[in-house]
């Protein structure tokens, strides 16, 4: 059902991959409640093809652009303004540990791989705001949304160098967040649940993050559709004086010491 929430609304949506990805079902969800947008990812990731389907379906335009690189973003927002004059709401749905992919223990950390991960995960939210504020090209009551995970306040083995590129992405929110207050435009970040997407699944014991994750939520684990449900709020003029927040969309797991669920597993009779 489409409330109308984001009619007249323009934005940019960086990362969605696939059917799979919270980008993908945000930019669906933005569409159906009036919002038109361009659709971002790096070079590398276009050449797969999917986000062609994704255009076609919700009317968007596709521009590439490798979020590292300030150029790139000079280039897409300039882009964005001429399409759309000022706009409404981006989306840094952007995130990867080379770490990670290749297995690397984290007390063996690669720092070279590090930095690149850190630099995709997290400095890119800074560069994506600082291009965006230098071209002042944010309406009033805009919002900014990065996606983050609660790895960020809490250890989860095996998600390695991503747990310290999520908390750093949160103090960027913060901070940025503070300037761009004085332009009356809003930076949040969202927790949310572990998710079953190309990115998530490639850390190792994903199953178990998210079979734990699901007893550990009074009220489950949230799917992507749910997320970009939240996300659609959060871009709306209903949440105008909300900013600077990490904003746990869980189930309830961030709240939670333990569940019947999780004692029953463990509660075995002497």
């Amino acid at each position: 059902m489409s409330y109308g929430l984001l009619k007249g609304k323009k934005g940019i949506i960086f990362g969605a991959l696939n059917e799979q990805s919270i980008a993908w079902k945000v930019a669906e969800r933005c569409h159906e409640e009036g919002a038109e947008f361009i659709l971002s990812n790096a070079p590398i990731a276009l050449r797969m093809g999917e986000l062609n389907g994704l255009a076609e379906k919700t009317g968007s335009e596709v521009i590439g652009a490798d979020a590292t690189s300030i150029e790139d973003l000079e280039k897409l927002f300039d882009a964005a303004v001429a399409k759309f004059g000022k706009i409404d709401f981006i989306l840094h749905s952007i995130g990867m540990s080379i770490n990670v992919r290749k297995g690397k223990h984290y007390t063996e950390m690669n720092y070279d791989w590090l930095e690149k991960g850190w630099d995709i995960s997290a400095v890119s939210f800074h560069k994506v705001m600082r291009v965006a504020y230098e071209k002042d090209c944010m309406n009033e009551w805009g919002s900014i949304l990065a996606l983050t995970y609660i790895a960020a306040q809490r250890t989860f083995p095996d998600y390695n160098d991503m747990s310290d590129n999520k908390a750093y992405l949160e103090s960027i929110a913060r901070t940025f967040g503070n300037y761009w207050g004085e332009r009356k435009v809003r930076v949040n970040t969202v927790s949310q649940s572990p998710t079953p997407t190309t990115a998530g699944s490639g850390v190792k014991g994903f199953g178990g993050f998210l079979g734990y994750a699901e007893d550990m939520s009074p009220l489950g684990n949230a799917t992507a559709l749910e997320c970009a449900d939240y996300c659609v709020t959060l871009f709306s003029d209903l949440t105008k004086k909300v900013t600077m927040q990490n904003l746990f969309h869980d189930g309830g797991f961030s709240s939670s010491g333990v569940t019947q669920k999780v004692i029953s597993k463990y509660d075995v009779e002497n």
